[in-house]
């Protein structure tokens, strides 16, 4: 490996490590959270524990003397209690918060769920149209979910080391949300260059007064020597609409328009910034089982408005497995295409990935 790659290579460890522990640290307040909510059983058995969520027909709770999250049969719950937080969601897009409880039916019908909000309002709702229901907390800290991922591959005979590292972080509120992920890969090879690609995302998006309609902006920041980009600057926003809102399968579109700014750079090669103006569509469907599988994947598709006929597009896809506790199995899949790329660059980049990871807060 030459000097200048050792750099670069030392240089990509020292942000991939910050970024590492600037999430861990986030998330140390919310690994931990108080069993004091109580679940009683038809069959006269009583759980003191921490009701993680409601999701599909399944209570999940966490229990002191029980690794992970344990599932339960909702339909088999006479009663609960907690004093959490919760932010619920429902399949009309109505958001409430609030601590939930049972309200008390006929054993033939099913149970009731009671959110007593904030402000002192009481909403009772049929558990089959609530889309998701995720412990909140009244702590800044203790609102955070995200997960970290990371896996590395190593072989001696041509000494290739490939390696990956990832993490995410969302804060939910009723109306709205806020994220921020981060992902970064490097290849090396003796005798060959270096490849590394760095991608920093940040997102936030409100919802309407309109059910399942909401407004979104978001920022990317990607570096990538596959196609000598040494800086691709996407700012851009719309309005979106919720498709699909279940407890399995959530499917969302959203129009707008786009700014980029792109700093390309090779060993030989060194054009100005190209800046672009552009519509903006974007899709992204989330399938899942509360805390057992989720795949996510997310599109990105540009049409260059000051350049007609030039199109990008981008996309990331993953899919995670709990099989520990927090502890995940991933496998990720990374795309950009560019069908009009400056002359002497590379159109395209794509790559896979899998690993190990973890999760923290309601994931």
């Amino acid at each position: 490996m030459s000097l200048r790659q050792g750099l670069r290579l030392n240089l990509v460890m020292k942000q991939s490590a910050t970024v590492f522990f600037c999430v861990l640290l986030l998330s140390a307040p919310v690994a931990a959270g108080d069993k004091t909510d109580v679940v009683f059983m038809k069959n006269g058995d009583r759980l003191t524990c921490e009701i993680k969520g409601l999701d599909s027909g399944v209570l999940y709770v966490s229990v002191d003397y029980l690794l992970g999250t344990q599932s339960l049969e909702w339909s088999k719950v006479e009663h609960l209690q907690s004093k959490h937080l919760f932010i619920v969601k429902t399949q009309d897009g109505s958001t409430y918060t609030g601590t939930l409880s049972t309200v008390e039916t006929e054993r033939v019908r099913p149970v009731k769920l009671q959110v007593v909000e904030t402000e002192g309002q009481t909403v009772v709702l049929d558990p089959m149209q609530v889309v998701q229901a995720e412990q909140s907390s009244e702590k800044f800290l203790q609102r955070f979910n995200g997960a970290i991922n990371s896996g590395i591959i190593y072989s001696k005979g041509n000494q290739t080391t490939q390696y990956n590292l990832s993490s995410d972080v969302e804060y939910p509120r009723e109306r709205w949300s806020a994220g921020a992920a981060f992902s970064s890969s490097l290849s090396t090879s003796s005798g060959v260059t270096a490849s590394t690609r760095n991608d920093v995302t940040l997102n936030s998006m409100r919802l309407l007064q309109w059910d399942n309609w909401f407004y979104s902006g978001q920022g990317d920041f990607l570096q990538s020597s596959e196609q000598g980009i040494k800086l691709q600057s996407t700012l851009g926003g719309g309005i979106g609409r919720y498709l699909k809102n279940t407890n399995h399968l959530q499917v969302s579109l959203l129009a707008g328009l786009a700014w980029q700014g792109t700093k390309y750079e090779q060993s030989s090669v060194s054009l100005p910034e190209q800046n672009i103006a552009a519509a903006l569509i974007a899709a992204k469907l989330k399938l899942y089982r509360f805390d057992k599988t989720h795949l996510d994947v997310a599109a990105l598709v540009l049409p260059v408005l000051s350049e007609p006929g030039r199109l990008k597009f981008a996309t990331n896809v993953g899919y995670y497995v709990k099989f520990l506790g927090d502890f995940t199995w991933n496998v990720s899949f990374y795309a950009n295409w560019d069908n009009r790329p400056p002359p002497g660059f590379a159109g395209s980049d794509y790559g896979t990935s899998s690993g190990l990871g973890w999760t923290f807060g309601n994931r």
